[in-house]
């Protein structure tokens, strides 16, 4: 299978690609050693393997839950500001180890969880405060992202969707510009301006917001495609971490989307 493009940025091609390579590389150099047994480095156990990224993303998903439990108890309508620490550790920590792990793949067991507690303090200081708002709102943004998550997979694996190149090439493209959107509007925002249809809870924002929630469950279709084209490829075992950490990547993406268009409906 060839490899494609993947609108997620955790997962590029260049990632698995350089780790197959790697991983070669010290399975000639140590074949052209001493040469008494086969190289460990091509044993099954040390490639990478469909249900052992699945059981990696059920275990940053764990410490998402158990990180955000903190936040999510420690707020009160009265007390709103008592989880902006959290909200502020896991958005800067988060961007940090999301940018070590996108450099540093072999460490991936370590930053991936890592990235996985601090997103954990970033949802649930964010979803306290939205719950506060629009009761019951967080649970149903879960379940819609539980749900996309089975029914896309589904999808996916019965070929009911395929990732072809030009499919990958749209959702790409789409990726792309609704981060530079966010990006326009977060420097208007500075000089007190901004789109205001993007937080809107009028027809136009809640079709954005439509628009955006698509295209961010599309991805996670794009990611099972390349997992299993990484896969195929034979990567080494470090990779199962960073592959479930670009799913989880797209997961939150997905979820703070579903919370943003189920509040724009709440208010209309």
């Amino acid at each position: 299978m060839a490899m494609g493009r993947t609108s997620n940025p955790m997962l590029t091609e260049e990632a698995f690609k350089k780790a197959a390579a790697a991983r070669g590389g010290a399975g000639a150099q140590q074949a052209s050693g001493e040469g008494v047994s086969t190289p460990r480095s091509r044993t099954s156990e040390d490639k990478m393997s469909l249900q052992g990224t699945v059981n990696k993303c059920f275990i940053l998903v764990a410490i998402v839950l158990i990180a955000g439990y903190f936040p999510w108890t420690t707020f009160s309508p009265e007390n709103a500001a008592a989880v902006q620490g959290y909200v502020m550790i896991g958005l800067i920590g988060g961007l940090i180890t999301a940018l070590v792990t996108v450099f540093k793949q072999n460490i991936a067991h370590i930053t991936a969880p890592l990235y996985a507690m601090f997103e954990g303090f970033l949802l649930g200081g964010v979803s306290a405060i939205f719950e506060a708002q629009y009761p019951g709102i967080v649970i149903q943004a879960a379940f819609l992202t539980v749900a996309v998550l089975v029914a896309l997979l589904l999808a996916y694996s019965s070929g009911l969707i395929k990732a072809t190149e030009n499919f990958k090439l749209g959702i790409f493209a789409a990726t792309g510009g609704i981060a530079i959107l966010y990006l326009v509007n977060l420097v208007m925002g500075f000089f007190g301006g901004g789109m205001n249809f993007i937080h809107a809870a009028t027809p136009m924002g809640i079709g954005f917001s439509v628009v955006v929630v698509i295209i961010a469950a599309l991805n996670l279709v794009l990611d099972f495609d390349f997992i299993e084209t990484g896969v195929e490829m034979g990567a080494p075992k470090h990779m199962e971490w960073y592959a479930a950490f670009g799913l989880l990547v797209t997961l939150v993406w997905l979820y703070l989307e579903i919370l943003r268009l189920l509040a724009k409906l709440r208010e209309r």
